[in-house]
């Protein structure tokens, strides 16, 4: 690492160095980066998990998760589940499925997904 390397690095912000790692990890698969996710398009994303919760969805529990990739996040939604095995934070993971705009944001209901190995 130059000196220039090291200067850059010391004057970016936190965010933008993790958005940056997290770009790079995923650039090697064919995936369509979350910034250029649209509602009601069949896609293939990938990212971390920075969130997880259980949601009430019209009476009925909810796993839900927000994956980010450092372009942008999604939130993928598991309906009947109180939790799924292996999604964790930080854990990598990669959704197949049609999102769709609620309250704002981009979610995925009921998509399939693989758990990327660390």
């Amino acid at each position: 690492m130059g000196l220039r390397d090291l200067a850059k690095r010391l004057r970016t912000s936190v965010e933008d160095l993790d958005d940056q790692r997290l770009q790079e990890r995923f650039s090697g698969l064919t995936l369509t980066p979350l910034g250029d996710l649209t509602a009601r398009v069949p896609a293939r994303v990938g990212g971390e998990i920075t969130r997880t919760r259980i949601a009430p969805r019209s009476g009925v529990q909810a796993f839900e998760i927000t994956v980010s990739d450092g372009t942008g996040d999604v939130a993928a939604v598991f309906t009947g589940r109180r939790y799924v095995a292996g999604m964790e934070h930080n854990r990598a993971v990669v959704l197949e499925g049609v999102a769709r705009a609620e309250r704002g944001r981009l979610v995925m209901l009921n998509p399939s997904y693989t758990l990327l190995s660390a």
